[in-house]
């Protein structure tokens, strides 16, 4: 419990200031935006409470929203995602019943199912952020754009992250 819990905030501290210091400033073709930090919601222990995923999710984003000042935009995608997280994980996993503490991961869930899990979770966040920043569907073609090339960046960056994590547990750690 303790080790989940340090890990989480070690996991926050590092994501959103990877986040705020050097990803909110890259823009692909003025398209594009990674936002990484997802990775640390995905990366929850199974089994959590709701409240804890809520709260956890919320105060994620709040701190992205403080240093990013987008009035709590990330907030909102995140603690969203962070609804959506237990029937995505229930949809993606691959065996009924998994013990709880365990992370998601691609060796937990499967290659596909953990890619489906982090794929779905990319995309909910990025419709929400995309669509409450736009605010209106004056072009839609240029939102549909914007919200697919940040999700395929965000999740190509998570794929990669796990790639390393998977190397790591082959490797006997």
């Amino acid at each position: 419990m303790i080790n989940n819990l340090l890990r989480g905030l070690l996991y926050v501290v590092i994501f959103v200031l990877l986040q705020v210091l050097f990803l909110n400033n890259i823009h692909f073709f003025q398209v594009a935006t990674p936002f990484l930090y997802l990775f640390v919601i995905l990366k929850l222990p199974l089994g959590e409470s709701r409240l804890t995923i809520l709260l956890f999710s919320f105060f994620t984003g709040l701190f992205i929203d403080l240093f990013a000042n987008t009035a709590g935009m990330h907030a909102f995608a995140t603690t969203f995602a962070g609804f959506c997280r237990e029937p995505l994980i229930q949809l993606c996993r691959n065996k009924d019943d998994l013990p709880n503490g365990l992370l998601p991961s691609a060796k937990v869930f499967g290659a596909s199912g953990y890619f489906r899990y982090a794929a779905s979770m990319v995309l909910i966040h990025h419709t929400m952020v995309f669509g409450i920043e736009s605010l209106t569907l004056f072009d839609p073609i240029f939102l549909t754009i914007r919200i697919i090339g940040s999700s395929l960046l965000t999740f190509s960056l998570i794929c990669i992250i796990e790639g390393f994590n998977v190397t790591r547990l082959r490797s006997g750690e």
